[in-house]
């Protein structure tokens, strides 16, 4: 299995596309160290884990919360000595009018998204440095390059996300970590038979995404053998951002 041995971390694991990440970073071989603000999902996505013969423990940590993220790196340090991958994927969003939301609400999102991403990418690399590098992976969103109303907060947290890793990318270099961006676009979570067939038409590829097209996308950026791939955001949205759309 091409990620046996390797410790991988990833946060938003309750659901989505972090728990898809989770579960097929295990049954890849990896020790998955599964992170959710909500504790009885990252548990039961250990607990599928388990289930299928892999190898995986969870955190409960809010990742607005400097001391929280500190504390489990501190803890991740200590338990397993090193970490090998890092997927940054959680994140949250408020749809509300810019002339409505507030700013605690403003700054949760910021402070989750965006600083939540730098401080665990920069407690992760203090482990990585130490045993000759690693890969993170940084989730934005094609909401950084296009939007739909009463988006700022998250199209903001998502900009900055992309601004952020090619910097890292930059910075970690001489320490052999590379840092990459995912931008997926629509990715469904929920019922996939519900869609109508117009959402799967309007894309080149006909199809809506699913969690599955994150995680080839992901083992992509990790794959040590393309450590030539570095500071790049990859876009996974089935080719929307490169159709123009205009009312006839």
């Amino acid at each position: 299995m091409k990620y046996s041995s390797s410790i991988v971390l990833v946060t938003g694991t309750g659901q989505g596309i972090g728990r898809a990440v989770a579960l097929a970073y295990a049954a890849e071989g990896a020790k998955v160290i599964a992170v959710d603000r909500n504790a009885e999902a990252a548990l039961q996505t250990v607990r599928d884990i388990q289930k299928a013969g892999g190898d995986a423990v969870s955190y409960t940590v809010d990742l607005s919360r400097p001391e929280e993220i500190e504390a489990m790196f501190a803890d991740v340090r200590q338990q397993y000595g090193r970490l090998d991958i890092l997927i940054n994927n959680a994140g949250l969003s408020y749809c509300k009018s810019p002339y409505d939301i507030t700013l605690e609400e403003w700054d949760y999102v910021l402070h989750t998204n965006l600083r939540g991403t730098f401080l665990c990418a920069r407690e992760a690399a203090k482990i990585m440095r130490e045993h000759g590098g690693g890969a993170i992976v940084n989730m934005a969103s094609t909401r950084a390059m296009m939007s739909e109303p009463n988006s700022e907060a998250y199209a903001a947290s998502k900009g900055g996300i992309i601004s952020l890793s090619h910097a890292l990318a930059v910075s970690f270099a001489a320490d052999r970590i590379r840092v990459n961006t995912i931008s997926p676009g629509w990715i469904e979570n929920g019922d996939y038979s519900a869609l109508r067939e117009q959402d799967h038409t309007q894309h080149p590829s006909m199809r809506v995404g699913r969690p599955e097209d994150i995680v080839r996308a992901c083992f992509y950026l990790t794959e040590p053998d393309n450590h030539f791939v570095n500071g790049i955001n990859l876009v996974v949205d089935g080719g929307m951002t490169r159709k123009m759309i205009y009312e006839e």
